[in-house]
Parts: C-alpha cells; structure tokens; sequence
C-alpha cells in the first residue's frame, strides 16, 4: 500500500485482512511531539489512505511515554516570531480535517501522555481506546501557554463529550485520567496495556456505536440556545479565577465556543483566527518562556543517579511531616523522627489522608503507609543515604541536632537542611562533612508548591549537589540552585513585599484591599491573606532574619497576635478571621479611597531585590531567578517573573518609579546594587 513511500518519524504495517497501523516514532526524541516535518509526513500517509481505501487506520505510538505530548513549542515560537501562525495552525487544521474524513474506521490507541495537539490527533479519528493504567493522561492544556486548542480540539471536544465536560477540561488544562475519559465519552473504550494495540485492531474491525445518552448530551449543550445560555455563566465563573486582560486565552476560548456553528469549517476557522491573535500577546510570550523554564528546572536533576532509597526526616511540624509524606508517596523508605511520638502521629495522619488523595486504591495507600514509620529514638539515621532536618529556625538547635547525626553516617550520605532563612555558611560550621551538607528548602504546602531550592554553600561537592537535584527530580519537583545567603532566592525576595504590605496595613489600608490590588497586578493571592496561610509565626521568625540583612524594620503588630496566639489560618484568626479554611475578609466602606501608589509599593519592592540577587549572583542567571520566583512565589506568571517584568516595562521607567517612592517614603526604596547590570536591558523574550 505504501511502496515507495520513506518515513522519517512513522512506520506502517497493513494487516492481512485490511486494516492499517500507523505508528508514531519521533526520531531523536523521547516523546512524540508533532513538528511540522511529523505532520507533512502524516499529510502523505492520509493523502494516500483516501487513495487506497483500507478497511480500518489504527494511529497509535511506539514511545513508552506516551502517544503525542502536542505541538512543537519551539516551532510555535518561531512561528510567533515569523507572523506565520495562523498559517502552521490551518495547515495542521486541514492534516487532520483529511483524516477525519477518511471513509474507513480509524482508531486512536492512546497510552500515557496525551495531550494537546496528540489529543487533537486523537480527536480527529472516529475512535479512540486509552490503556487503562493510572500514567493515560489525555488533555488540552494549551491555556497554560496562554493560547487554546488550535487543532480543532476547541470545534471537537465539546461536540464529542458535551460542553459541561469540555469547557472545563480546556479551560483549566487539566487532563483526564482514563477512567473518566471512558466516562465522559473520550475514550470508546478501555484495555488493558499490554493489549492495547490488539484491542485497537480488533475496534477497527468492529466499530462500536456511542451510546445514545452520550450523543444527546453532546447534542443538547451545544445547541445556539445552550451555548447563548452557557457562555455568560462560564464566562462569569472564569472571570472569578482570573482576569481577561491577564489571562485573554480562557475567554478567546469560550467566545469561540458561543460563535461556533454546526458546521465544521465555520468552527475551525473562528479557532485558528483567534489562536492567531493570541499567539501576539506579551501573555502568551511569557507563559511559552515559563514552560521552557520549567523544563529547564526539570532538566537539571537529569542523567544522574541519586543514590537515595532511605530518607529519614528530623521534625514532625507542618514542613518536616509533609516532606516524609511526599518521599514515602514517591516511593522512598522514610523514618520520621521527633521529640515524642505525640508529635509524630499528626503527621502520619496527614500522610494517610494525602496518600488517600493522590493514590486512591487501598493497596497503593497500604504500601506508601508502609513506607512512612514513626522513629523518635531516631535509629533511621544510620540506614538513610539523606537525612532531612526540619526543625525551628535556631542555628544552635540545627547545630546541636547535626553533632548527633554526622556520628551515626557511615559512608556517603548527605545532610541537609530545610531552613528557610539561615544562610548555609553558618549552619556548616562544625560539621565533620560539610561537602556533604547542602539546603533542601521546600514550600508550604509541600503537596502543591512545585519548587524546591537547593541551598549551596563554598564548601559544597558538585556531585552531592548533582545529586540532590536528582533527588528532587524524583520527588516531581522542580529543583532551582541558589547561594546560602540569607533569605535565599524565594523568602529574600518575598520578604520586602510581605513587610510593605504589612506597613500599609498599619497604615490603615484595609487588608481586602491590599490582596485585591496585589491581584490585580495578578499575584494568585493577596499579602495579608497569605500572611495568615503561611502563618505570622513563620513570618516573624523569617523576617526576624531577613530584616538586618534587607535594612528593613519588621512591622509592629506581629507579637501582639503571637502572643494572643493568633498566628493565621491554623489557629483560626491572624489578620483576618478564618472560617472553614478560607478567610472572612471584612467589609470596606465605600466610600474609602486607597493610596494611589499601593500596587508600586508593594511590587517594586520585590523587582529591587530581584536586581540585587541577580547582581550576588545568588542564581545563576535571570532565567532561574525568574523561574525560582514564580514557582516559589507565584509571581504573576503571565509577567514572565521580576525581571522579565523589569525588562518589559523598562529598566529607566521603573526607577523612576523607585525613586518618587523614595522621595515619598523613604530610603527603603532606593535601588540596590545591580541595576547597570546589561542582562537588565535585554528585549524581553
């Protein structure tokens, strides 16, 4: 059938009784992403199956790791650069229009990752069956990158499944696992992993009918009267996570949707015109870099070997216990150590309800319980290859606790320190290793904040920092290397928005309307209510340590609440009261008008001392500093991190900002060290 034909990134294979595979290999690379030479390729292969007419198209991938991860984002961003998107989406549109309208069955085999433009592939067959195993993820997490679905993912997906189950999925970018792809009408059917490709065939052969309550629900939601009834609603609980001229995409999305026919080729065109347009947007620009950063962060804890099976974890307070957790949910043997057993038992308690969140199955939970003892005489030391110390922010607490430790090692095994603030150079002191004691400062909640900063020192070995970045690799996050100094990178910078915030508020800003302008400039939550989540205790200890070194003044009002244990959410009230775990922010009189200058206030604060960490070289380069801050901080990610914003509103206007700040307000605002420092000037990317 294909005599003649060379393929680079796809194998065929026709079986005896007519049916054909087409199978996904993505030469050089891991995962299959579609490059425009892998989709030219496909455009042959349907050009030539419309010719010879098979029974049934099997489409399926030969990577372990999944059938398509999406499009090319290096191409779409020289695509950006060279204004020829709308042209590269409606050549993939038509690719797929094509194989859509192949007489013959086709099938989708999908296993792993599946997301994007492969599930727009996936999508444009009749067919698809998913491997039912916890790692089939099939999404479209486009939004992320400022865009949406330009493949006809945005025309097909809410015609297949329904527009309840589509928005959603397309709007947030999460993806679904296969069980509830089946559910929804995703996936036709289901098969176990091992048979995947045969259970596709024989689908081929056999085509299933969808059921009918699944086609009248897809019908039914995206009638005109559904869509002109749906599309306020969505469009007003979108607006209630995020702002339009933030975040453009979700909302391009759901006007696409509202406009969008019955017809085909009317719904393509309204998605690639607007993925077009959004493709322009600084938006789009800085998420696209962020997902490079994020690579970047995962990359660096790659191609070395850990070496790490037993963690043994020293504090059983909210950091420490919820480190244990995660190691024991990713796999590791872990031993949890505090003063008394009393102390441990909340922890392991936390543990099991987030084993039972993340793992689901009985067995699974059984086994990461297993893996996750209570060890208060602390003999897990001497089998651990890393031991983790996360006790009180007290250097001769953290010393005292490293002289019972350091002891008990035998051969290669690693130290570390999960202290926030206390720079490394005075922790190592003493030590019998110190190449083998680094910082591993993890974020509160450690189940959701991505980033882990790898804290060195002078006297650090390479390779024990190699492996640490392996390590938490395999926890899943995401690694930043940073220097010992006070603070680090994330709390350093951090601080002196949290202290401003606080001023303000003793000013008498109301604090509802410091979160409310901090989220405006697009902070995913406001100072004072993060203030309470993190907890005043923390602050205060951290800013206790940060303050001389920043020349800053910690705010008045901080020991009154301790005191009166106060401390934020976990005890209730801080700042505000709290109640069923979210704050009961008060009323602001209307009539109160608010300091013009708040948002600068606050902001600039944080771009200042960005410019001084990249001067002290406290990161590597303003790549990672921007990345360590908006996985650390959540620094308004649509302005690509501090310094991207620096460079995007330009490096002479923002200190012209400063400096009517500190003619207003004083010598906190003078600009710091830095700011001649070229990698300041660069266009933004």
């Amino acid at each position: 059938m294909f005599e003649g034909l060379r393929f680079k990134h796809w194998t065929t294979q026709a079986e005896d009784d007519g049916i054909v595979v087409l199978t996904l290999d993505r030469a050089g690379s891991s995962a299959n992403a579609l490059s425009r030479e892998v989709l030219d390729e496909l455009d042959r292969l349907v050009e030539r199956l419309a010719i010879e007419a098979p029974r049934g198209v099997v489409i399926h991938s030969a990577k372990p790791s999944g059938f398509a991860v999406g499009a090319d984002i290096r191409e779409f961003v020289e695509y950006a650069q060279a204004g020829s998107v709308l042209e590269n989406i409606e050549n993939g549109q038509r690719i797929f229009e094509n194989l859509a309208r192949l007489p013959c069955p086709t099938v989708a085999a999908i296993h792993g990752a599946c997301m994007g433009g492969g599930t727009e592939l996936a999508l444009a067959c009749r067919l698809r069956i998913a491997a039912d195993d916890d790692t089939t993820k099939i999404g479209l997490p486009e939004v992320m990158l400022g865009i949406h679905p330009g493949w006809g993912g945005s025309a097909r997906l809410p015609r297949l499944i329904g527009a309840p189950d589509a928005l959603p999925a397309m709007l947030t970018g999460k993806p679904f696992n296969a069980r509830r792809a089946r559910a929804v009408g995703l996936v036709d059917r289901l098969a176990r992993p091992e048979a995947l490709l045969t259970e596709a065939i024989q689908l081929a052969r056999r085509p299933s009918s969808r059921p009918f309550a699944l086609r009248a629900k897809a019908w039914a939601t995206n009638t005109v009267l559904a869509r002109a009834i749906l599309a306020p609603m969505v469009r007003k609980q979108t607006a209630a996570k995020v702002r339009r001229e933030h975040y453009p995409a979700p909302f391009a999305l759901i006007d696409v949707w509202a406009r969008g026919g019955a017809g085909i080729q009317q719904r393509l065109k309204l998605e690639a015109k607007s993925v077009a347009k959004l493709a322009t947007t600084p938006t789009a620009r800085n998420l696209i870099r962020i997902f490079f950063l994020q690579e970047r962060l995962k990359g660096l804890g790659g191609g070395i070997e850990h070496g790490i099976r037993h963690v043994h974890v020293v504090g059983a307070g909210t950091m420490g216990g919820d480190i244990a957790a995660w190691s024991a949910l990713k796999g590791f043997d872990v031993t949890l150590q505090d003063r008394e057993l009393r102390f441990v038992e909340p922890a392991l308690q936390r543990a099991r309800s987030l084993f039972e969140k993340k793992l689901k199955a009985p067995a699974k939970v059984d086994a990461a319980v297993a893996r996750l003892r209570a060890d208060v005489e602390g003999h897990g030391v001497a089998q651990a290859d890393l031991a983790i110390e996360a006790i009180f922010e007290n250097a001769d607490a953290k010393h005292a606790l490293y002289a019972t430790i350091e002891p008990q090692f035998t051969a290669e095994q690693i130290l570390a320190s999960n202290t926030s603030s206390i720079p490394l150079d005075e922790l190592r002191q003493g030590l019998a290793a110190p190449q083998r004691f680094l910082g591993l400062h993890f974020f509160n909640p450690v189940a959701q904040m991505p980033l882990v900063e790898v804290v060195r020192h002078d006297a650090l070995d390479p390779a024990i920092e190699k492996r640490a970045l392996a390590f938490c690799k395999a926890l899943g996050k995401l690694p930043v290397p940073v220097k010992g100094t006070p603070g680090f990178l994330v709390n350093r910078i951090l601080m002196p928005y949290l202290m401003e915030a606080m001023r303000l508020y003793n000013e008498g800003v109301p604090g509802p309307v410091l979160d409310r302008e901090a989220k405006k400039f697009g902070m995913p939550m406001g100072p004072i209510e993060l203030a309470d989540t993190v907890g005043l205790d923390v602050c205060a200890s951290v800013g206790k340590e940060l303050a001389p070194f920043l020349g800053l003044a910690i705010p008045a009002g901080l020991d009154e609440k301790l005191a009166a244990n106060k401390r934020g959410k976990k005890d209730g009230e801080g700042l505000y009261v709290w109640k069923d775990g979210k704050p009961d922010k008060p009323e602001v009189d209307p009539d109160y008008v608010p300091p013009t200058d708040i948002q600068d206030r606050m902001i600039l604060p944080m771009v200042n001392e960005a410019v001084a960490c990249l001067a002290e070289a406290v990161v590597d380069d303003a790549d990672l500093l921007d990345a360590g801050v908006i996985f650390g901080t959540g620094f308004a990610p649509f302005r690509g991190g501090p310094i991207q914003y620096l460079r995007t509103e330009g490096v002479v206007a923002i200190g012209e900002r400063l400096a009517r700040l500190e003619q207003k307000h004083g010598a906190r605002f003078a600009k710091k060290e830095g700011w001649d420092n070229p990698a300041l000037a660069m266009p933004p990317a």
